[in-house]
């Protein structure tokens, strides 16, 4: 018995030093003395967080540096989790840089980790019949996640021509592909349809409904009034260009700078608004008495391709800063930017930074000074405050680093 006692104990011992040596080699990366901003865990506070093999280990506070590989200080920093855009236009064709209908696209990683972004969600570029081409064409070649809304049209964004047939708009085949790829494919688009047939949205939202995945509106149909969208849609289905000031399509505020009582109840349904900044997608004299009557967006979606990225858009972050100065609270613009969309595409694996998760994360800085932010139709605004990132991981490793936060100090 005392025998058996000895062993179990001494077993017990090497359990224990096992677990001791394992737990001091453990942690990779430790970001130190960041304000932690994580809305599904409600942490908005000075807190630690330890990474190895590209998850998060630990979040705590004054985590110990005894065997840390690396250290990053992160003070006066708001540690969040990576960013995540949910319309974009990613879908690089044949000839670099440009869809098959003139839209100037972007290859993901080139845009994405310097504004803290490490999800992207392509809006429809593709549809059923290429979605496998734009997978290993740009998905599996890319750092950033990307993720896909797709077309109901077969070719997805591909000319005007095949947009508009609607025989090539094939639920049977659209849900195939959407469960072959669910890992990929969060949802259905509907948008660029120029007739007057309901049909294409009614197809998209039949696809919805045997996936289980929301509808993705893009507000390109003049045609239908808003009103009439609104009324089609479903809790959680999602409109973009949602601050869109344009003469032949509804806004969501009337002449009188009151928001249509009709949108306050799609909302109040659970209808989505998505920024959908774009080219053309936001103006401020529909985004700013908006926000001061509780339509507030639910996700920063950029609409990202070439055209935007050089005009009042710029990036995510310029259009959170936008809203962070234009009044919303800085918890509820960081919340926007990461969790909210996470769930709106109900991919509740991201958005987060719990234990476990994939060490998908971005630091802040919030610098004050005299800035100016632009709308769609050239109107400017002041501003004294703008996010800026200073260091992007993906998956746990450094993909972008302004400052050297992560590299080490030259000695001559």
């Amino acid at each position: 018995m005392i025998l058996n006692n000895v062993i179990k104990n001494t077993v017990r011992i090497l359990i224990l030093s096992t677990l001791l040596v394992g737990q001091a080699q453990e942690i990779d990366l430790l970001i130190k003395n960041g304000h932690v901003f994580d809305a599904k865990n409600n942490l908005d506070t000075v807190l630690d967080i330890a990474i190895t093999d590209g998850k998060i280990v630990k979040v705590a506070p004054d985590i110990s540096v005894n065997g840390v590989k690396k250290v990053v200080d992160a003070t006066d920093l708001y540690v969040c989790p990576g960013l995540i855009d949910i319309h974009t236009h990613v879908f690089v064709g044949s000839k670099p840089g440009v869809f098959a209908d003139g839209i100037n696209s972007l290859s993901p990683d080139d845009f994405t980790f310097r504004a803290g972004i490490t999800t992207v969600v392509d809006a429809g570029t593709s549809g059923w019949r290429n979605f496998p081409q734009f997978k290993s064409q740009v998905i599996d070649q890319s750092k950033t996640r990307v993720l896909a809304f797709l077309n109901i049209a077969g070719d997805g964004m591909s000319g005007n021509s095949s947009q508009q047939n609607i025989d090539d708009m094939d639920v049977h085949k659209t849900s195939e592909v959407s469960r072959e790829y669910s890992n990929l494919i969060v949802g259905t688009k509907i948008g660029h349809f120029e007739g007057k047939s309901w049909t294409p949205f009614d197809k998209a939202l039949k696809v919805g409904l045997k996936t289980d995945t929301p509808l993705f509106v893009e507000c390109h149909l003049p045609q239908y009034s808003l009103k009439a969208q609104l009324d089609r849609m479903r809790p959680g289905d999602i409109i973009t260009h949602s601050y869109e000031n344009i003469s032949e399509r509804m806004p969501v505020v009337d002449d009188e700078g009151k928001v249509h009582p009709f949108v306050l109840e799609a909302k109040e349904k659970g209808i989505l608004f998505d920024v959908g900044h774009g080219g053309a997608g936001f103006w401020f004299d529909q985004a700013i008495p908006a926000l001061e009557q509780g339509l507030w967006p639910n996700t920063f979606g950029t609409d990202l391709h070439r055209f935007s990225m050089n005009a009042g858009m710029k990036d995510m972050l310029n259009v959170m800063s936008k809203y962070l100065n234009m009044g919303m609270p800085l918890n509820e613009v960081l919340l926007r930017g990461s969790w909210n969309p996470a769930q709106a595409i109900k991919r509740e694996d991201l958005g987060h930074l719990s234990v476990g998760a994939e060490a998908d994360i971005v630091l802040l800085s919030l610098k004050n000074g005299k800035f100016g932010f632009i709308d769609a139709a050239g109107n400017r605004i002041a501003g004294n405050r703008k996010f800026e990132a200073e260091l992007t991981l993906r998956a746990g490793k450094v993909v972008w680093d302004l400052n050297g936060l992560a590299a080490k100090d030259f000695k001559k």
